[in-house]
Order: C-alpha cells, then structure tokens, then sequence
C-alpha cells in the first residue's frame, strides 16, 4: 500500500522540492503552508508520516504537534520536525511532544528520505507485532482486543493469554503441559483437565472460528486451517 505523508513547511521552494523528491519516491504526497489547514484536513484523512516545519506562521510546530498527539486517532502517525534551531532543549520538547525525529536545517533531502523509509518501517512492524490474525480472528495486543469476523467478543485474561499463545505458534502442535507452563504458569492447582476446560470455552466464545483449534488426541491442540 502507498505510504502517504503530509508536509507541513511554510518556505514555498523547500515545499515543493520535498514533494517533488518523495513523490518521485513513490509516496502519496500533500503539502501544507501552515498548521491551521494541515490540522482540519487530518481531522478526515489521515497520513503515515508528517514532516513538520517547527517555525510556521500562526500555530507553531510544537503545537501543531501537540494537537495532533492529543487525538487517539492520530497514535499511528510518525512525526519528523524539521527546524532552523539546533540547541538541545528544542530537541527534547519535540520529542516530549511526541516527534519521532528531527532534522535540523539545511539538510540532505536524501538523507531526510532515507530517514523517513527507516521510522515507517520500524512503525510498520511495531503495528504487526502487536496485531495477530487468523483467518476471522484478529487479536490487537496493545488494546487486549479480540474479534471474530469484525464483531467485538469478551475473554477473560486467561483466555486472552491462552488464545494469543496458540495464535502466535499456529500450525504447531501444543502439548498440555507445554500450555500449563506458558499460559499457567504451572501452578500447582492447575491440571491438564483446567487446559481442557478453557480451551472448550474459548472454542465457544470464538463460534464457528472455534473449530479452527484442532485437537490432537493425546497430545495437545494446535491451530489449523
């Protein structure tokens, strides 16, 4: 999928260049004068990455980028701010801010690209260690969210726990007691009969996904398509 990102830089010619170079790079590419118009058009379209000028006209850049981190929908939006200003504390109340980069002017504009290639793909796979798909299933760990064919459905923390080990080792048999030590903990009150027990439980809540934990008999459970 296209990455898109956003520039927010008042100088008309380092605007242009940049757009100019990260399209030719293959992005999806906007650019703004100002952080009053990029703030209302994010509020409906929402970028990978936003290079973000830190002396702008009206809103400065650190409260530009201070409004964009107060919205939860915005989390998964990289930052860069690019700035005239090299002294240290600059540096720190962007990054408090919640800037994932920062780049001091003048600058390699491939440097700058490199840089940006670098943090969307540490973003991406950040994002894809914490999401755990399986056929309908579809597990977000950050938010201890579980669905099953979009619709939203309640497990216990055991189960929870239970669901994303067997998820994340899909396609490999689990003995019960390989499941009594990584998702118990091996307590002393706990037998393979409890592993059973939960694993029917979870087969319900999850419906006719369910059946995708396969039992083998004598052995454990794996998940299977």
């Amino acid at each position: 999928m296209t990455k898109k990102v956003f520039i927010v830089e008042d100088e008309p010619d380092l605007r242009d260049t940049l757009q100019y170079n990260f399209e030719n790079e293959g992005f999806k590419v906007k650019s703004f004068p100002n952080g009053e118009s990029f703030l209302e058009t994010i509020k409906n379209d929402k970028p990978n990455l936003v290079i973000l000028d830190l002396m702008l006209p009206g809103i400065s850049g650190l409260d530009v980028c201070r409004n964009l981190r107060m919205n939860e929908d915005n989390e998964n939006v990289a930052v860069v701010m690019l700035t005239a200003k090299s002294e240290e504390i600059d540096r720190i109340v962007g990054f408090e801010l919640g800037a994932d980069d920062y780049v001091t002017k003048p600058f390699s504009v491939r440097e700058l690209i490199l840089r940006v290639k670098v943090l969307l793909k540490k973003r991406s796979d950040d994002i894809d260690q914490n999401l755990l798909e399986f056929g309908p299933i579809a597990m977000n760990l950050d938010a201890h969210d579980v669905s099953v064919e979009g619709k939203n459905i309640l497990l216990t923390a055991l189960e929870f726990k239970l669901l994303k080990h067997l998820l994340k080792r899909k396609g490999r048999v689990q003995t019960r007691d390989q499941l009594l030590g990584d998702v118990w903990g091996y307590s002393s009150e706990v037998t393979t009969r409890t592993v059973d027990t939960h694993i029917k439980r979870l087969r319900e809540k999850l419906g006719k996904p369910g059946e995708l934990i396969q039992t083998i008999r004598g052995v454990g459970y794996r998940f299977n398509n």
